[in-house]
């Protein structure tokens, strides 16, 4: 080896506009203007988390950084921004960045760096969606704890003229415009959101809490409690004959049936919690309708022994009934 060669280990960014070319035949000076702002963004943002511009040839920016988290930071600094400056008459007129980043060894002459380090950077640039960041995997090993930011697991794929599979991560940006971007003719379809999901290892998930009684449940107590109100007030009005009992009992099981998955304490509960509701209404309506005889009970063990079979059902299968 040459011993005159320097080598650092450094955090490659590598950015491009996404279809430049067609941008400039649309438009040179506004193409050129959009291209000047959009850097001056970069460079800024690459300044300010301690990073250094090392190459700028046509539409494209190489810069390294010293810190892998600096590096992430600033790409994901940089979309956000520079999707928020994305305001054109003409969407097909919108500049668009693809951003990657890698940290390895680099070969280092003057201000310039080069090596398979460079070369992997711009790959996975050229990887990404239009609005989107991609990185390898010691880059992902190096951020995913520090960062309160998402990442997907997007498999491995074999860059061009990269002898064998390298990881690849996506960085999960909100509003990145990467979604919304479409695929050229004839170019390789790069990782999408979609895709990013189907390739994530599964994780185990547990059951959603039961959510809690909100502002929108509270309305809607309100509203029954004023509309018994105004029924009461016309029973008395009409000669109170008490026929609000009826209407006051329906309402009050529709509340319940409603509320049933906030008053179980778990999903396990609440058809159970549901069950409850409808003996309750029963018994209600029998002991209103006196005659000498308790009919409610022939539904309400109907009730209990259905909530009895589903219970030993679940059981049997290993998992509770569900709502």
């Amino acid at each position: 080896m040459d011993r005159t060669i320097v080598r650092k280990l450094t955090t490659i960014l590598a950015a491009d506009v996404d279809g430049y070319s067609r941008l400039m035949a649309a438009d040179e000076v506004a193409t050129l203007q959009a291209l000047r702002e959009c850097r001056a963004v970069l460079g800024r943002l690459i300044a300010r988390h301690d990073g250094r511009i090392v190459n700028t040839a046509g539409d494209g920016l190489l810069a390294d950084f010293p810190s892998v988290v600096e590096a992430v930071q600033c790409a994901v600094e940089a979309q956000r921004e520079l999707a928020g400056r994305m305001v054109a008459d003409d969407p097909a007129r919108i500049m668009r960045f693809r951003i990657g980043v890698h940290l390895g060894d680099v070969m280092v002459d003057g201000d310039d760096l080069f090596g398979e380090g460079v070369n992997l950077a711009a790959r996975l640039q050229a990887l990404a969606e239009p609005g989107g960041i991609l990185i390898s995997e010691p880059v992902y090993q190096q951020v995913r704890s520090k960062l309160r930011i998402g990442f997907a697991y997007l498999g491995k794929r074999r860059p061009k003229n990269f002898p064998e599979d390298v990881p690849i991560y996506g960085v999960l940006l909100e509003n990145s415009g990467a979604e919304a971007a479409a695929h050229e003719p004839g170019r390789r379809p790069r990782a999408s959101a979609e895709e990013a999901a189907r390739a994530a290892p599964p994780e185990p998930r547990s059951p959603p809490p039961p959510p809690s009684a909100g502002p929108g449940l509270g309305r809607r107590a309100s509203q029954y409690a004023v509309i018994l109100l105004g029924l009461a007030a016309i029973d008395l009005s009409t000669g109170g004959g008490l026929w609000v009992q009826w209407p006051a009992i329906g309402m009050a099981m529709a509340f319940g049936l409603e509320m049933a998955p906030r008053l179980a304490r778990g999903w396990h509960n609440v058809q159970l919690t549901r069950c409850l509701v409808v003996m309750l209404g029963l018994l209600a309506i029998n002991a209103l309708t006196w005659s000498g005889y308790p009919w409610a009970l022939w539904p309400i063990g109907g009730l209990a022994l259905l909530v009895l079979l589903r219970a030993v059902s679940g059981r049997g299968h290993g998992a509770a009934p569900g709502p």
